[in-house]
């Protein structure tokens, strides 16, 4: 408390002095509201009825002043820079887990191949008992994965009930520098076609494509190339540049930022001789494209280098500066927005019009400004990239999401991976229709609730009805319909077999194959890669796309 009241005082003095009578009424507004903050929150401290937890406070007064700025301007206490690590590097201290919250339990959903947890024999499914002699029970998520966080070279003790088996398992676990691979897949989709899969931006993500893209070349055979930027949130801005040098020639301009201080504005261009200009490229994206991976797509887009597949990217461009603070926290703050070669910003111009997931939403006409490719075609700014060939994904039904978040298909594939030693190749395994029914009967089996989406717009209908006043009038109407939308759980789940089945077969397989074997059962189901197949074997369409019409 003192040392949170000694800063304060620090920062209160230092601007009090900026504000002397030759100061500019800025300076005097923020001096003089920051001694209204110390003076409240000294008598807060003195006078309220309960003690207060004083870094908790502090902590979400910053970030309830942070909020009404963009998204991305963020305040880092001491205890979140090795998350914030991780994010710009990919690396940390620990065993190679993913681990989440299964109802009251803190699970391992899934160990990272050749990693320390993986290699001691954690799988997932596994329930954490104890880390470190410390019972995890009522513990966050959070909490557990700061315990199996640690410097490289410790040992941690792990202590797990795993599902069927009755006396609990311990597990010595050395940490390690935890470094993970940004490309979950690469590899042939057929003779001619080379795929990778870049799952962020981190530290020499750009050296690694360039290696797995020299190897489908030179060793596969690819004459082709889709680049998988689907869900990718982006990350280093350099790393963005250096993955485009690998199409485009040296010294042209990919990206340039502006912001207010004039002097951090910067123009950055390839700085390298390219692996191919000529190879036939599509780049596929989604609204979970974010930063780094709309520069990428932007750029390639505005160059006319190769086609852009899939949905409208996030809309994220502005460029984020870290800023140390005291007692080792830091600031990112936004400081300038950034521009790809046609002129446009990728940033979304209206932060009131967006998805729930934050991507670009709605974009009204007034706000989008047309710009033009190198050949000349139009492409608009207004938020995120507009891909040349839109395909939308398939929306998962509400069974699916439901058997998803109540872990049903991640139980199921724990018990599948207890019964089966082992599977065929990931890009061979389907699961049959025995395996389909056996399934059914799991979740027939225990508790389980789901609701469609029919059922949930006519809730909002009824309450909406009652609040008007006019239920009653239709009272028998409404009930003749709520009778005829009841679920059949067994019906709906044989309805939904395809799309079941896939995600089934996709946990199943990072059961044995991990993240690498998971990217690649799901290459054959999905239509986007079909579309991007079917452009790139058809040199007329794809020159046709990338050419401006003479119409």
């Amino acid at each position: 408390m003192k040392r949170i009241i000694n800063v304060l005082v620090f920062v209160l003095s230092s601007l009090l002095l900026l504000a002397q009578p030759n100061a500019d009424d800025k300076n005097f507004e923020i001096a003089k509201n920051l001694d209204i903050y110390y003076s409240l929150f000294r008598e807060l401290n003195t006078f309220y009825v309960d003690e207060i937890d004083a870094s908790k406070l502090v902590k979400e007064s910053i970030d309830e002043m942070l909020t009404n700025l963009d998204p991305y301007t963020s305040y880092i206490p001491e205890n979140d820079i090795e998350d914030y690590r991780f994010m710009t590097t990919g690396e940390y201290g620990g065993i190679g887990a993913l681990i989440s919250k299964h109802g009251e339990n803190i699970v391992v959903s899934e160990p990272y191949d050749g990693f320390p947890a993986q290699k001691a024999g954690l799988k997932a499914g596994d329930v954490f008992m104890e880390v470190s002699g410390k019972a995890v029970e009522n513990m966050t998520t959070e909490d557990v994965s700061n315990l199996l966080k640690g410097s490289a070279g410790q040992e941690v003790k792990i202590k797990v009930q795993r599902p069927g088996q009755k006396k609990p398992l311990i597990f010595d676990v050395v940490r390690e520098k935890i470094t993970i691979d940004p490309i979950s897949y690469y590899g042939m989709l057929n003779n001619t076609t080379g795929y990778i899969r870049l799952g962020n931006f981190t530290k020499d993500c750009a050296e690694k494509v360039k290696k797995s893209m020299l190897e489908l070349k030179e060793t596969q055979g690819a004459e082709n190339l889709i680049l998988d930027l689907r869900g990718n949130p982006g990350g280093l801005l350099v790393e963005s540049v250096n993955l485009c040098n690998l199409f485009i020639d040296k010294d042209q301009e990919v990206v340039s930022t502006k912001g207010k201080v004039t002097q951090w504005d910067k123009t950055y261009s390839t700085t390298g001789n390219p692996v191919d200009t000529e190879i036939p490229l599509v780049v596929l994206v989604n609204r979970g494209s974010a930063s780094a991976s709309e520069i990428v797509s932007g750029t390639i887009q505005d160059l006319d280098r190769g086609v852009v597949i899939g949905t409208r990217t996030f809309g994220k461009g502005l460029v984020q500066t870290t800023r140390d603070l005291s007692y080792n926290s830091k600031l990112k703050v936004t400081t300038a927005k950034y521009y790809i070669p046609s002129g446009r910003c990728i940033q979304a111009l209206d932060y009131s019009h967006r998805n729930e997931d934050g991507s670009v939403g709605t974009i009204p006409d007034s706000l989008i400004s047309e710009f033009s490719t190198r050949a000349g075609r139009k492409v608009y700014d207004g938020g995120g990239i507009n891909p040349d060939i839109v395909v939308e994904p398939d929306e998962l039904s509400s069974l699916s999401v439901s058997l998803l978040q109540q872990f049903r298909i991640f139980d199921f594939a724990t018990l599948f991976n207890q019964k089966n030693a082992e599977i065929v190749a990931p890009d061979q395994f389907e699961l049959s229709d025995e395996q389909y029914e056996e399934f059914i009967q799991f979740v027939e089996g225990a508790p389980f609730e789901y609701e469609s989406e029919t059922q949930k717009k006519l809730k909002e209908l009824i309450e909406i009805a009652e609040e008007e006043k006019y239920f009653d009038l239709a009272a028998e109407s409404f009930q003749t319909l709520e009778k005829s939308l009841q679920l059949d759980l067994d019906r709906d789940l044989r309805a939904f077999k395809d799309e079941i089945s896939m995600l089934l077969k996709s946990e199943i397989v990072s059961r044995y194959y991990y993240q690498k074997g998971s990217a690649q059962a799901s290459l054959n189901d999905d239509k986007v890669i079909e579309k991007a197949i079917e452009v790139l074997n058809d040199k007329a369409m794809y020159d046709a796309i990338l050419t401006v019409s003479k119409k």
